[in-house]
């Protein structure tokens, strides 16, 4: 079999320019477990449904075995001038077997042969990805249990806001991961049906059983209309989504890391393993790994958007276009599997500087809007009245040189009357961050039973998974 592109209609040598441009070997072979795998249940239920003989079938089987050996040891390299995966497969098997290897592409096409293929691949992506998922989620769990009673300033607009613990905060980055958790699993369930057996476009003549091949092949089913299947790339588009979605989460993160991780802020030390330092200054130690996840975010981006502009005006049914649809898939998960492990690692390892956290909560007056809530439950003022005169005494004590929270009672009746001796217990950092308690606030006791909450849902879903 010719190694050149396969056509019975082409007459002439193709250009070298042409064969350049079409080879897709180069990336594709990343699939090649993938098309041998598929190339299996086609050839078993081709054996089964009585198109190939059974002698065929034993033949056709024991050959990929030995083509998938020899591509694992390198004595096959994929790195010929074969046009593509599937040629470089077929080819080989034959010169291994001989005609019987020819047959193989009985009742498929490499339209619906790359659609398998490239859909085996992004399942299993998503299978593993989740996975890693729920170990990261068991570690921001890990690290909220010991500090669900850590002061920490919380934060709008990057200005001090209102004191949280730093459990609270560990679980909500939690959340945000079991999120992603949960669009890669929806992902995988909505695109477990299989591709093979739609053959160009149409479907096929010969009798085949695409149940065989999508039960053997791990999916629940087969998709509906072929005119659809070989075109679409939604499940490849999904998982690009997907995996944006969730490196912007750990860009967030990672910007915060870098923030706390300064002279500034002190409130984390990372391990000297996830760190670097400078070619010129003896002193630095610069936090490289959330620098490069924040970097890497953008490519993850770029990869989405690039399968979306090539998938926006194409006509059905398959044209070569979507051959573009495989490196930015093959770039963004190999980012995502390798940024989850050490996002994991380097949040195991980190040191929590809770002296830090404790001392910047007494900066930027985080109890202010408790004593605007005392007023208006002790002396009945309206909320807006309440407010103005919380700023006078964020005024005054900024004229101190104090936190709100280290006035003394003769210094808040200086500035109003109406402020009683039971303000002195409202403006402590602590007490503040506990008495928010309605669901879903960062009280230590409610911090607590997110926690829990959380865990029992991790547990859930690993107990399913077993």
């Amino acid at each position: 079999m010719s190694k050149k592109i396969a056509s019975a209609r082409i007459t002439t040598e193709s250009s070298e320019l042409l064969k350049e441009l079409n080879n897709s070997l180069p990336f594709d072979k990343e699939l090649y477990k993938e098309d041998i795998e598929g190339s299996k249940a086609h050839a078993y239920m081709l054996m089964k449904q009585g198109i190939i003989s059974k002698e065929d079938y034993e033949k056709i089987h024991d050959g990929l075995n030995r083509v998938f050996e020899e591509i694992e040891t390198g004595k096959f390299p994929l790195d010929g001038d074969d046009e593509d995966i599937h040629m470089a497969v077929e080819r080989r098997l034959t010169e291994i077997i001989g005609d019987a290897g020819k047959r193989l592409h009985t009742a498929r096409s490499r339209n619906d042969q790359v659609a398998t293929d490239f859909r085996l691949y992004v399942q299993k992506r998503n299978r593993e990805i989740s996975s890693l998922l729920l170990s990261l989620i068991d570690s921001f769990l890990n690290r909220a249990k010991e500090h669900s009673g850590t002061l920490l300033p919380g934060m709008t607009h990057l200005q001090h806001a209102q004191p949280i613990n730093f459990g609270y905060h560990m679980v909500a980055y939690a959340s945000m991961f079991r999120r992603d958790y949960e669009r890669f699993t929806d992902s995988h369930k909505r695109n477990n049906l299989s591709p093979l057996g739609c053959a160009a476009l149409a479907g096929t003549p010969h009798p085949i059983d695409r149940e065989i091949t999508s039960k053997m092949l791990g999916f629940d089913s087969v998709t509906l209309n072929c005119l659809d299947t070989v075109s679409d790339r939604d499940f490849a588009l999904e998982i690009l989504f997907n995996i944006a979605t969730m490196m912007m989460h750990i860009s967030r993160l990672s910007e915060e890391l870098i923030l706390w991780s300064t002279s500034e802020f002190g409130f984390v030390r990372l391990s000297d393993k996830h760190a670097t330092g400078s070619s010129i200054m003896p002193q630095k130690k610069n936090p490289d790994i959330p620098e490069l996840l924040r970097g890497k975010t953008g490519r993850t981006y770029g990869n989405l958007m690039s399968l979306l502009t090539v998938m926006k005006a194409l006509p059905l049914a398959y044209n070569k276009d979507t051959q573009e649809d495989k490196e930015g898939v093959f770039d963004s998960v190999k980012t995502a599997i390798l940024s989850l492990k050490v996002l994991k690692e380097m949040i195991d390892e980190m040191e929590v500087n809770v002296e830090a956290m404790q001392r910047a909560c007494n900066k930027g007056h985080l109890s202010a809007t408790d004593l605007a809530d005392y007023l208006v439950q002790k002396s009945g003022l309206a909320f807006r009245d309440a407010y103005h005169i919380v700023g006078n005494v964020v005024n005054f004590a900024e004229k101190l040189g104090k936190d709100i929270s280290e006035l003394t009672d003769d210094e808040l009746r200086s500035v109003d009357e109406r402020i009683d001796e039971g303000a002195l217990e409202v403006l402590n950092n602590r007490r503040s961050m506990n008495a928010r308690s309605s669901e879903g606030g960062c009280a230590t006791e409610r911090t607590l039973e997110q926690i829990e909450s959380m865990q029992r849902w991790l547990d859930s879903v690993r107990a399913k998974e077993a």
